[in-house]
């Protein structure tokens, strides 16, 4: 199979959603790019579920519009919008071979034998499963199964493929070499794609771009590295990664007074009274910084190549940090000092 000549622009615009009293999407607008995968990361509830629905056709929004290389779908069927999916559970059909499985589509749109011989051969061979046409699905473990209802999604030269939690089920090791499949794939084919996910790693790991969706609203979407370094809010920073989040007022250029008592020394340039949120990642500390923290270790865990410590600080507070595995792991009750410098702190 070559690049998808088909592939197109997905343009969301002011897509809401009701049932009953809840709101699942509330006037989301999302533009994803030719050829991008931009991957909908969020808690269960958040509306990411309900968003891939409408574009794909499965539910149909209260308003707004759904356009796929300039053309209106809002209103289209499901078999007509030209969409390849995938989900968790695979959803083959138990009865056919992974071969005629994979020519499905196909045959629904009426291509020629021949033409439907080469294609499914092309696209098993693009999974890795060539030599695997006749096997039911009862017959291949569940990694395979997933790259069939993935040769089936791109077989027919999709517009546009969407991705739901498909590799939910399977175990880390696998789900990890799937994930980079997944993507190397994506990427020969130039294919738009929306990948849905509630792991920060796994939307980390495989995409262009981040939309963070919470209670039916983006909340941030941006690039792998800006939504980790420069999360826009409170609810991004928790989300994606492990967090020390903290409050405060900019008291004087480059210095927030967090609430509680104590000061950070900061490079922001927002004025002075403005009430900001302070982001430090566990990671970004060592033994010296500009600023110091010293506590009492409540938590102390070896993860191998790191140690994850919970210090008790002044205030109440207690922070997060992460170390390179050196030396004896601190033990609980011990007392611990780590700094970290204003250019490691993010301030929004």
């Amino acid at each position: 199979m070559s690049e998808s000549k088909g592939s197109a622009e997905l343009l969301i615009e002011g897509v809401g959603k009701r049932f009953g009293d809840v709101v699942a999407l509330d006037r989301v607008s999302l533009r994803v790019a030719k050829g991008e995968l931009l991957t909908i990361l969020g808690p269960s509830g958040s509306g990411k579920t309900t968003l891939l629905k409408v574009v794909a056709g499965f539910e149909t929004p209260d308003g707004g519009s759904v356009k796929v290389g300039g053309a209106e779908i809002t209103s289209l069927p499901p078999a007509k919008r030209d969409i390849g999916m995938v989900f968790q559970n695979y959803a083959l059909f138990p009865h056919l071979t992974v071969k005629a499985n994979v020519a499905f589509p196909l045959e629904m749109r009426n291509v020629g034998r021949a033409e439907i011989e080469k294609r499914v051969s092309e696209a098993l061979a693009m999974v890795e499963l060539a030599g695997y046409e006749a096997r039911l699905p009862r017959q291949l473990s569940g990694g395979q199964q997933q790259r069939v209802a993935l040769a089936r999604a791109i077989v027919f030269n999709p517009r546009l493929l969407l991705l739901d939690e498909p590799f939910g089920a399977l175990d880390r090791k696998l789900r990890e070499t799937m994930q980079l499949e997944v993507r190397r794939l994506q990427r020969r084919l130039g294919l738009t794609t929306i990948f849905i996910t509630h792991d920060q790693e796994e939307a980390l790991v495989l995409s262009d771009r981040i939309a963070v969706m919470n209670k039916g609203a983006i909340q941030q979407v941006a690039t792998t590295t800006e939504i980790y370094e420069h999360p826009a809010n409170d609810f991004v920073a928790d989300f994606v990664g492990e967090s020390n989040i903290f409050h405060g007022t900019v008291s004087a250029p480059g210095t927030v007074a967090l609430d509680g008592g104590g000061s950070v020394k900061v490079t922001s340039d927002k004025p002075v009274g403005t009430k900001v949120g302070v982001l430090m990642r566990p990671e970004r500390f060592g033994a010296t910084g500009a600023n110091l923290f010293a506590g009492e270790v409540i938590e102390s865990v070896y993860l191998g190549t790191s140690f994850k410590l919970r210090l008790a600080l002044e205030g109440s507070r207690e922070l997060l940090v992460r170390q390179p595995a050196r030396g004896t792991l601190p033990a609980a009750g011990s007392r611990a000092t780590v700094g970290i410098e204003p250019d490691a702190i993010h301030v929004f």
